[in-house]
């Protein structure tokens, strides 16, 4: 990746923040929210920001804005996300964020002299990976999650929301629905890398968003029978793995029999999770998306169903907990039509991805730009776009950039 986005004289800050986050054991990056790697990608950001001569300031959220010109109402407002999931790619979310850099630099280089004010955004946690909320950064800035429900958040370690943003200087006490920055917004922009195959089939290196599927996320707690693995027998368990197992089946023969949902258990805790130990409990993270909200709703009534059925017989206790939820997008129709047609006519596609763009636009006029993903796969090492494709991205925001200021 690195030789040939350089040599085209642009895109460098992929290079520049290539070596930060490596995930030596999962391969690609980890780079979660408030972490070393996270802290050294926002450093790079206000460099890269102050070096165009824009004035960077974090939101009372964790959410950083770089303004060129003052800031001020009906702002023009791009830019994506800097952290990753586990063992994330290259392009998902820095994509958008070096290419905003990238346009508005080449504004400048022509002299152009917007008409309104233009900011460049880092969302904060926009995939959820430290503190399970997808979005979290624009959820709070909207209010579409309350500040109570997300200082009480914890990773991991048990280190809760408010813990850390504390630790990163800002005031847990002041979370939550940002008015002052929101009604700066006349406009959000967010560029991104496409999570999908649908621009293969199209010839086009970009594309405009219509819709996103509704999604959320639920965690299932397996509650059995903590014991000795030696000394206990096999029809004598109440082992929480044997049944969370059988559930994570028919989470999947629930997705299958349904309209085109999409079911993943991708995360799973065993507790206490010794080799030679019947584990006493078990959460498996599950995310659901389908088409509507009728649909995800139905499929997650469905994999409810249907693991309680599978875990009858187990002896465990089994409970499903919602932990975030997102309605069904549809952008828009004539803002992009319009930047369709800026564009010269590129394709408009529909994503199974979440994104902040997504969450504020039921509060802002929001719109996205996908740059063409020539495997489609995406939150994997393996994630790519060609450094042709990028820079078309990069041009196209600026062509968008040009006709809204």
């Amino acid at each position: 990746m690195t030789e040939p986005l350089l040599a085209h004289g642009q895109l460098a800050g992929l290079d520049e923040i290539a070596h930060t986050g490596v995930d030596s054991t999962r391969g690609g990056y980890s780079r979660h929210v408030f972490t070393p790697a996270e802290f050294e990608l926002r450093e790079w950001f206000v460099e890269r920001a102050v070096r165009l001569g824009l004035d960077v300031e974090t939101d009372r959220n964790g959410n950083m804005w770089a303004w060129w010109g003052q800031p001020g109402p009906d702002a023009v407002v791009t830019g994506s996300h800097l952290d990753s999931v586990p063992g994330g790619g290259a392009f998902d979310g820095p994509l958008g964020v070096v290419s905003a850099l990238d346009a508005v630099a080449r504004l400048q280089a022509t002299g152009f002299l917007p008409t309104r004010p233009v900011a460049v955004v880092v969302f904060a946690e926009e995939e959820g990976s430290r503190f399970g909320v997808a979005c979290l950064g624009s959820r709070l800035l909207s209010g579409a999650i309350t500040a109570d429900a997300a200082r009480v958040l914890t990773d991991a370690d048990g280190v809760s929301f408010a813990e850390a943003a504390s630790a990163a200087g800002l005031d847990p006490n002041q979370l939550g629905r940002d008015h002052e920055s929101l009604k700066r917004i006349g406009l959000f922009i967010e560029l991104h890398v496409e999570q999908g195959v649908g621009l293969i089939h199209h010839d086009s290196p970009v594309a405009v968003a219509s819709s996103i599927l509704a999604h959320g996320r639920w965690r299932l707690r397996v509650t059995g029978q903590g014991n000795h693995a030696g000394a206990t027998g096999m029809r004598e368990r109440r082992d929480p793995v044997v049944a969370a197992a059988r559930a994570v089946l028919a989470v999947e023969d629930a997705a299958l029999a349904s309209d085109d949902g999409r079911a993943t258990v991708g995360r799973l805790r065993i507790v206490p999770g010794g080799t030679n130990v019947i584990a006493s409990s078990v959460d498996a993270w599950l995310d659901a998306r389908a088409a509507t909200d009728v649909a995800t709703r139905a499929l997650v009534a469905d994999i409810s169903d249907r693991i309680t059925e599978a875990t009858a017989s187990s002896g465990c206790s089994v409970e499903l907990i919602e932990e975030s939820w997102s309605g069904v997008v549809e952008f828009d129709a004539e803002l992009a039509a319009r930047l369709s047609g800026t564009l010269g006519g590129v394709p408009l596609l529909p994503t199974g991805a979440g994104h902040d763009a997504g969450v504020l636009s039921g509060t802002v006029p929001t719109a996205m730009v996908f740059v063409r993903n020539p495997t489609g796969v995406s939150h994997s090492p393996e994630e790519f776009a060609s450094a042709d494709d990028c820079i078309a991205g990069v041009e196209a925001l600026e062509a968008l950039l040009r006709s809204v200021l």
